[in-house]
């Protein structure tokens, strides 16, 4: 007979009297780092709570909320066989009000300090009066120190300079005081489209028990109205499945990473990119454990670099910029709006279904240096765009709730950015969207990098190109009924984003060559791509698809107004 988990934990969990009582947050559930690391488990007690409180915040993608919710589960089963007490709350109410009660009954809580800032908000009346305790959070890699010294006091910060700070300190890929192989970065080798040679590997699946069954049949009840496709076989949720995923990417992905790494293809969605994003911040997967792993591995040293650099590079860099904000709400030089609740990305708009957000902290801030305000097109959600590379990610996306991040940077944030999208809209429809998404890995991915929303804080120009990219990276446009050359709109609107913002990026030194090339070109073409540019936005935001005839009749539109 198969018991449903909250009979289970009952069952397995030790008695409760005389322990040491930890919350442990949801993206905290690991026992190698912090309080559960530091004391014997027969003197610890954790608290986990399953709020349904935080599930009605976004619409977040079905397997998000699987991946999270079976997680949870299996780290407090695999707490109870270790000797740990476990107190697992099921509730509607926020994260406060439900721990306040826990600390009624069993006293004062310890916390490691919460990575994202919206569960720090919702926890703050309990830390205020000394009810919950936070210590530092063990599993970064990084200092408040090491960010001051590598990137500097106040923006704009550069992840180059971090990460070089960083390497010489911790030695990792260094030749005393000189990096292995001669350069920090190997990026400029890291860039070879893939036509199918070598094979990509094919993800792991892994065995679904009745754990993580019982989540799908909760997500199904609750939840069904929420996004995107519920793969159970698709989910690594124990340990073992975490390690079992790590070894599959040391074996089969991070030899082939490097030279691969910003390629995207119709034939393989994640080529050779591990997949563990999600894991790592869950902390099913240590950061430490990954960088020290890889850096064992027998890998070409610019695979081994490259991912190295993602994690002990960008991942810890992004959320110092976070930090160092606060969430995006303090720029130098910027009044920033904040968002009085949280967005659903367009959900509302294109589903159907209306979402309104449980009550708690903000939406977050909504920087917008270039006065984008276009909320997100339906083809975001999987309305039919008639571009080959966008239609092919975002059905990818709501099938896995995964791409690695060349597709997030320049399909998704590239398309949205050229057309003008709100970039707190985009972000929310990010954090909706991907299993790995939180607040403080999204925000300065698409506010900071992905949209250019907060300007030069933290990159030094917008990420945005025409078809020419997509089409040297990927295979898209071989199945687009757009040329890549002569009738794709990507590049005109590409030369229309420089026209309209040409004033707000004219002192952006990386900027002056495009611009150079934008004042050669010629007032008929900027008509040109201004009006293609404005029937994307139109038809897009009308939830229609693009087609050959309708973008080469907008051109033909101003020479015929031109002739008059």
């Amino acid at each position: 007979m198969r018991l449903p988990f909250h009979r289970l934990i009952r069952h397995k969990s030790p008695p409760a009297e005389g322990r040491r009582w930890v919350y442990v947050p949801y993206d905290q559930l690991t026992d190698r780092i912090g309080p559960l690391a530091e004391h014997p488990p027969e003197e610890l007690g954790i608290v986990l709570v399953e709020s349904a409180w935080k599930a009605g915040r976004r619409p977040v993608h079905k397997q998000k909320l699987a991946l999270i919710l079976a997680n949870m589960r299996h780290f407090a089963l695999e707490q109870a066989e270790r000797g740990v007490a476990v107190d697992y709350r099921f509730s509607r109410r926020p994260y406060d009000q439900v721990l306040a009660d826990v600390i009624a009954e069993r006293g004062p809580l310890v916390c490691m300090r919460p990575a994202e800032r919206e569960l720090r908000a919702v926890l703050e009346p309990l830390t205020v009066d000394g009810r919950l305790t936070f210590v530092p959070h063990a599993g970064w890699l990084t200092t408040e120190e090491d960010f001051r010294l590598g990137a500097g006091d106040a923006p704009p910060w550069r992840m180059d300079a971090f990460y070089r700070h960083v390497r010489k300190k911790t030695g990792i890929l260094m030749d005393r005081d000189k990096p292995v192989g001669g350069r920090y970065s190997f990026d400029g080798d890291n860039r070879e489209s893939w036509a199918g040679d070598p094979a990509a590997p094919s993800p792991p699946s892994f065995y679904v028990d009745p754990i993580t069954v019982e989540v799908a049949d909760l997500i199904d009840e609750h939840y069904a109205h929420h996004p995107g496709t519920l793969s159970l076989r698709h989910l690594p949720v124990t340990r073992k499945h975490a390690e079992g995923l790590w070894g599959w990417a040391v074996a089969h992905c991070l030899p082939r990473f490097g030279p691969y790494e910003d390629a995207m293809s119709r034939e393989s969605r994640g080529l050779f990119h591990t997949r563990i994003s999600p894991l790592l911040h869950l902390h099913r997967l240590l950061p430490e454990d990954v960088v020290h792993s890889a850096l064992r591995a027998d890998i070409p040293l610019n695979s081994k670099e490259g991912f190295v650099r993602q994690v002990l590079g960008w991942r810890e860099f992004v959320r110092h910029v976070h930090e160092a904000t606060d969430g995006f709400r303090d720029l130098p030089g910027l009044d920033v709006p904040i968002a009085e609740n949280p967005g659903d990305g367009g959900f509302s708009a294109w589903s159907g279904a209306t979402f309104t957000p449980t009550r708690g902290p903000d939406g977050g801030a909504a920087p917008s240096v270039l006065n984008a305000q276009m909320d997100v097109p339906a083809a975001f959600w999987g309305t039919e765009s008639g571009l080959s590379c966008l239609d092919t990610v975002v059905t990818e996306l709501w099938e896995e709730g995964w791409t690695h991040h060349i597709p997030r940077l320049m399909v998704l944030s590239n398309l949205a950015t050229l057309l003008g999208v709100s970039p707190r809209a985009l972000t929310d429809w990010f954090w909706v969207a991907y299993i790995d998404a939180f607040d403080w890995v999204v925000e300065p991915n698409v506010l900071g990098m992905g949209t250019f929303g907060a300007g030069e804080v933290m990159t030094t120009k917008p990420y945005v190109s025409g078809s020419a990219y997509i089409h040297k990276m990927s295979d898209y446009c071989s199945a687009c009924r757009f040329h890549p050359k002569k009738t794709c709109p990507i590049t005109p609107m590409y030369w229309n984003f420089l026209d309209e913002n040409e004033a707000a990026l004219a002192e952006n030194q990386r900027m002056k060559l495009p611009l150079a090339s934008l004042a050669r070109r010629g007032s008929d073409r900027r008509a040109e791509d201004a009006a293609i540019a404005a029937h994307v936005r139109q038809t897009l935001s009308r939830g229609e698809a693009l087609t050959v005839e309708s973008v080469q009749d907008a051109a033909a539109d101003v020479h015929a107004q031109a002739s008059k």
